[in-house]
């Protein structure tokens, strides 16, 4: 029989869980019996092992810092690209500057001149017509200083003026100036403008003759003429157009009387008078030379 004996004074060194004891083993020589094997110290202490009954009291440290989150970028943030080096030379991108154009203003046009156009132009006396005036007016300056055009337009102008026995006067107003038409009665047979007055632009420029006779026409006709220009003095000229115009006796219908028309308008007969003036001469000479033949032949026979 083998006896174990615990040593006290065996020193043993700490170890982190309990104290493993070193044993010797007796043996008796006077046993007969084979000596007891003896196994390794830690054999009769097995590993310990959890009690699934025991909860471990310290629970496991958890780490008192959470992790850092990445903080997202704002919405409207723009994340440039981080650009890789490269061993290649990179032409440095051209600058471009951002000029804001200014706002485009539309010329201003200046405003065409208006066409020339005829107006019709009345004066009353009591319910009667006493003068009719169908024109279309333009006022020319020709100066070395200046020059210009100046049409008046009968949607902006008015007719002002009189009727007496043998005097009648025509005033054609509009917001640069005036003309005034003069009609008078210089016998039984004729009437004609004999003074006319024209003033523009608060009188800068003015004109007045009073030697004109112009617009003749007999007593209850009307003077017609299709273009004519009448020079005013002081480089004025006024041009008249489509001009159709009567002073005293109108019709009873109110009406312009029997057209006179101007020279210019006159039917010119010397070209048609020159054509017969010349094929009668044609056939005058070949009428003789019809008859001195005829005659030669006569006297070539002699009577027997």
């Amino acid at each position: 029989m083998t006896k174990l004996s615990l040593n006290p004074s065996i020193t043993h060194a700490p170890l982190p869980s309990s104290p493993v004891f070193s044993f010797e083993a007796l043996s008796l020589k006077h046993d007969g019996k084979p000596p007891v094997t003896v196994s390794p110290a830690e054999e009769f202490f097995p590993k310990s092992e959890p009690d699934p009954t025991v909860k471990p009291t310290t629970a496991p440290a958890k780490p008192t810092t959470a992790p850092a989150k990445p903080t997202p970028p704002p919405a409207n943030a723009t994340t440039d690209p981080v650009p890789t080096p490269t061993n290649a030379s990179i032409a440095p991108a051209p600058i471009t500057s951002t000029t804001v154009a200014p706002p485009t203003m539309t010329p201003v046009k200046p405003t065409p001149p208006a066409d020339l156009s005829a107006g019709d132009y009345r004066l009353m006396k009591g319910k009667a017509v006493c003068l009719m005036a169908h024109v279309a007016l333009q006022v020319r300056l020709v100066t070395p200083e200046a020059s210009g055009t100046f049409i008046v337009q009968p949607n902006k102008t008015r007719a002002t003026g009189e009727c007496q026995e043998n005097k009648a006067n025509l005033t054609l107003v509009f917001q640069e100036g005036f003309i005034t038409f003069m009609f008078n009665k210089k016998n039984y047979l004729k009437e004609e403008v004999d003074l006319t007055r024209l003033f523009l632009f608060s009188g800068h420029y003015a004109a007045t003759n009073h030697s004109l006779r112009a617009f003749p026409a007999k007593i209850g006709h009307s003077y017609s003429c299709r273009s004519e220009s009448v020079y005013m003095g002081n480089g004025l000229y006024m041009d008249v157009k489509d001009d159709r115009m009567q002073g005293f006796n109108l019709t009873k219908s109110n009406e312009f009387g029997v057209t006179d028309h101007c020279v210019a308008d006159q039917p010119d007969y010397s070209v048609a008078i020159g054509v017969g003036v010349t094929l009668l001469v044609l056939v005058l000479v070949v009428l003789a030379v019809y008859l001195l033949g005829r005659k030669r032949r006569t006297d070539g026979y002699q009577s027997l």
